[in-house]
């Protein structure tokens, strides 16, 4: 046997999710032209600092109260609990890693509920590299929002770690200025008959992208996978969903939903699902939602299933991708509500779904509040428009 004349006869794609190249380090990743299937959705000029740059790997500012429960601390890139829920799979998130100095590490302990906020605000203009922990010790509950909020150039990697019976929550919101740019991979190792809940909701920045990579490694592992988000005129959110089941009687469910309204206003959204040959018993269903307001914009959303053993529970996957309801705004508008308003009743309602689920009353109010914002935006930018 030899290599056809032609050639490209010895090289074999990746066919199973799993099998994808891994390194810690970015130089062990060519360039990214735009060409490559992880990269080939995304504006990689908009991006290119993050992806090719020295990234600065200090310390970012943030704000957090004290809660009972939950410690906050800064730990060396040497300490043994980093690297053990992922490792990077593309160059943006190896070039984060290669060149933070330090991680936030969170520490989840206890069995009583508890909150805490971690805030950041304006992380400047320099291109820059960060890393967070997040640790639930086993039997622990507790939920850890991180929010974001101004000007931004930040590629990172967050890892969950969940203990065994441990149940938690992690919800990062992405409230950026118009001229941020976010690359974020969040790396999830769920520990036996543990559950993690993980929301994202992006609504502001430039191009956004979040990658939850999620590893169902022990029996009895749950994962809830939620997102909302909502594309302007310009605006870039993309977001890669990796489910890998590799134990028996694992559960996953994985719910996003986005609206998009304004010229070039552009969402992704790809969720990959593996199960795995010892992943029996598992139960398994992702779905995509998305609802296009005006011409001029692009959602792209692929579901993907592949399934390596026939002794599971159940495995699905759905998307739509579609336009207002005619006959919802009809009803609205027949019983006296404006056109403009009825578009914003339509729209608060779909993505409510999402937000409700989160469980913290306080943010589910402030981020109804932030959609209710971008609408009204969008609204008047297209009514100025017209």
């Amino acid at each position: 046997m030899k290599a056809h004349s032609d050639g490209g006869w010895t090289v074999v794609p990746v066919q199973v999710r799993s099998e994808r190249y891994t390194s810690f380090e970015v130089a062990d990743f060519a360039r990214v032209t735009g060409r490559e299937a992880t990269w080939k959705l995304t504006p990689v000029d908009r991006i290119d600092a993050l992806l090719h740059s020295d990234l600065e790997g200090s310390r970012f500012e943030y704000s957090a109260q004290s809660v009972e429960g939950i410690s906050l601390s800064w730990v060396p890139r040497t300490d043994a609990r980093i690297g053990t829920a992922g490792k990077p799979e593309e160059r943006g998130s190896a070039n984060a890693w290669t060149h933070f100095t330090e991680a936030l590490l969170i520490e989840v302990m206890g069995e009583q509920d508890k909150v805490i906020n971690v805030t950041r605000r304006d992380l400047g203009s320099i291109p820059r590299a960060a890393h967070i922990v997040i640790s639930a010790a086993p039997l622990s509950r507790g939920t850890v929002i991180i929010e974001n909020f101004g000007s931004a150039e930040l590629s990172e990697n967050v890892e969950i770690i969940v203990g065994e019976q441990a149940e938690l929550t992690v919800v990062t919101s992405q409230e950026w200025a118009d001229d941020a740019h976010h690359l974020a991979t969040h790396f999830a190792a769920i520990g036996r008959d543990a559950k993690l809940k993980h929301i994202v909701v992006s609504l502001g920045g430039d191009v956004v992208r979040v990658n939850p990579s999620v590893h169902l490694k022990t029996e009895g592992g749950d994962i809830e996978a939620l997102g909302a988000y909502f594309s302007d005129a310009g605006q870039h959110l993309e977001q890669h969903v990796y489910i890998n089941h590799n134990a028996p009687h694992t559960k996953s469910r994985v719910t996003y939903k986005g609206a998009l309204q304004g010229e070039g206003a552009r969402t992704v959204w790809i969720g990959d699902v593996l199960i795995q040959q010892n992943a029996t018993g598992t139960d398994s269903y992702e779905q995509n939602r998305n609802l296009v307001l005006s011409d001029g914009t692009r959602a792209d959303s692929i579901p993907n299933l592949e399934i390596q053993t026939g002794d599971i529970e159940g495995a699905g996957h759905a998307s739509a991708t579609g336009r207002f309801d005619d006959e919802q705004l009809f009803y609205l508008q027949s019983r006296g509500i404006a056109e403009a308003e009825a578009r914003r009743l339509v729209v608060r309602g779909f993505l409510l779904e999402v937000v409700q689920r989160i469980g913290n009353e306080e943010l589910e109010e402030r981020l109804n509040l932030a959609i209710e914002e971008s609408l009204n935006r969008s609204l008047i930018m297209a009514s100025e428009a017209r």
